[in-house]
């Protein structure tokens, strides 16, 4: 990980201002790996080096080395993330500590320097992905296994450096060089030290990604649901100055992040993948100061006296003056037997590089008729893989793109079968075989699944619901429901609010909404506007 150049001397006398002055001798530690909080380093007179601490099983590693006029730090200072390296004194003299705090007055304040620090930021993390800091975090598990994809995934999803190692749970060595038992799966090893049977939740606790708010803290905004609204919406808020905190169940995406091409969203001629963009905004939103939490499920939503009260999964209460709904969708299945037994081994809700592993070169059945599985059927197929687009109904452009209908027409990997459907399926331990009732039984190595999705709203008994489960917003709220606390505040629901004052919902989750990446971006950031007017009320 190569140090960044020095700093002009403009850009220092500025920078400076921020940060408070230490002398430090040879072998001082200014933080090390795991440290819940810990500073941006600006190293003045003396020199730092960047160290990826010693492992059981490994020796120390000496990262970079950081001179004058330059900063030791990590990207996940911007998000409260524990320290994943350590910094240490290679020579005395003088360096400058900028809490976090600082850290973001620094970057609120100072255009260039906020640009100069996330682009270095940004390019360390991307440089620790192939070299030895990336077994800090190491996860180890079974291939076929589901808690270990979910771990995968998570991690892949959150951008975090690490690396993963497949092990049969039926070969003695592996277990006896990793010193665990097969039970034990899958375990993720952070600075060398083993959490058995890893979850998400329990990864995400170590690292300093779960909400740890203070009891008495009061944030302006929290957006629950973190795709493409959810980010546009936490982005949009943070960056007007409020005070935001995003939570997603899984990690920020959402079905987008599975989107292997989206070729309509504006300014991306030539395409981009879901998770290049969710990608970017992710780092847009650490730029603006976004608090970003996952996986951190909402169980409940209510109104209290002092603003609104969002209830986690596992307790913790997060108190907010305002809250945009983003929770989307959840994937629908089919009603076919054996469909648990294959779900992460064979059957995927995604088409994105990390199911394409599993499947490369072998052949592979999409059902559905929507843009979704059109661009994961020219996907799977520019990757090597035979594809069979299974669509319920008889016309193929019925909810489908006319570009993506004519591709999926052109393209000779692709055969679409239309008035079809998928009635059985096969495999020992992994999907084999697929049986559609229009062609029998067909070898397939992945079912890739795109037939739409119910909205995640279960959780949410105060707000007003349509039939099928969306949340009816502004004007699209029946009379009935505005008595009580509408009558006390004199006005009727600002576009996008729900039935519950100072609540609102954007994207998919929102009866009405276009279901598409653009529009859900831009009822994000609109209802942004609806807050403002909201707390100025």
């Amino acid at each position: 990980m190569p140090g960044p150049q020095p700093l002009t001397d403009e850009q220092w006398r500025r920078i400076v201002l921020f940060g408070t002055p230490e002398e430090v001798a040879t072998g001082d530690y200014l933080f090390r790996s795991g440290d819940r909080d810990y500073d941006l380093i600006l190293v003045d007179t003396a020199e730092v080096e960047v160290v990826r601490d010693s492992l059981w099983w490994l020796d120390e590693s000496v990262l970079a080395v950081n001179g004058a006029r330059t900063f030791a730090g990590e990207l996940g200072l911007l998000n409260g993330q524990g320290a994943f390296l350590s910094a240490r004194a290679s020579r005395p003299g003088r360096v400058y500590r900028v809490p976090r705090a600082a850290l973001r007055k620094l970057m609120s304040e100072d255009d260039e320097l906020c640009d100069l620090l996330l682009r270095t930021l940004w390019q360390r993390r991307e440089g620790l992905r192939k070299g030895p800091a990336a077994l800090t975090l190491k996860l180890v598990g079974p291939p076929t296994s589901k808690d270990f994809e979910s771990l995968r995934r998570f991690a892949e999803r959150l951008d975090l450096v690490h690396t993963a190692f497949e092990i049969d749970p039926g070969d003695p060595y592996a277990f006896e060089h990793h010193n665990v038992a097969p039970e034990d799966l899958p375990i993720a090893f952070i600075q060398g030290e083993p959490i058995l049977r890893a979850t998400p939740g329990l990864v995400a606790d170590r690292l300093g990604l779960s909400y740890s708010g203070d009891a008495d803290e009061v944030v302006d905004l929290v957006v629950i649901g973190g795709g493409p609204a959810g980010l546009a919406a936490a982005i949009y808020g943070a960056s007007e100055g409020l005070s935001t905190v995003l939570l997603d169940a899984v990690a920020p995406g959402g079905q987008a992040a599975a989107t292997s091409r989206i070729e309509n969203f504006l300014g991306f001629p030539f395409g981009v993948s879901g998770g290049e963009l969710i990608g970017q905004a992710s780092l847009q939103a650490l730029k603006f100061g976004v608090r970003v939490y996952a996986p951190c499920e909402a169980a409940r939503l209510r109104s209290s006296e002092d603003g609104l009260e969002v209830t986690l999964t596992d307790g913790r209460v997060i108190h907010a003056r305002t809250a945009i709904v983003t929770s989307g969708a959840a994937y629908r299945r089919l009603p076919l037997p054996r469909w648990d037994e294959f779900e992460g081994a064979g059957i995927y809700y995604a088409a994105t590089q990390f199911e394409l592993r599993h499947v490369v070169d072998a052949p592979v059945v999409v059902v559905g008729g929507a843009n979704s599985a059109g661009q994961a059927a020219l996907y799977l197929s520019s990757h090597g893989s035979p594809v069979r687009l299974v669509v319920r109904g008889a016309d193929l452009g019925r909810r489908m793109s006319a570009y993506l209908v004519d591709r999926l027409q052109e393209d000779p990997g692709v055969e679409v079968l239309t008035g079809a459907n998928i009635t059985a399926l096969e495999g020992d331990g992994s999907l084999q075989r697929v049986r559609i009732d229009a062609a029998g039984d067909v070898e397939a190595r992945g079912l890739f699944c795109f037939i739409g999705a119910d909205p995640a709203t279960g959780w949410l008994a105060e707000l007003d619901r349509d039939a099928g489960g969306f949340l009816r917003t502004g004007t699209d709220i029946p009379q009935e429901r505005l008595d009580g606390p509408w009558l006390r505040l004199g006005r009727e629901p600002l576009p996008f609010e729900t039935s519950v004052p100072r609540v609102f919902a954007a994207g998919d989750v929102r009866r009405g909404s276009m279901k598409r990446v653009a529009a859900a971006v831009g009822e994000g950031s609109s209802a942004v506007a609806s807050v403002h007017r909201a707390l100025a009320g």
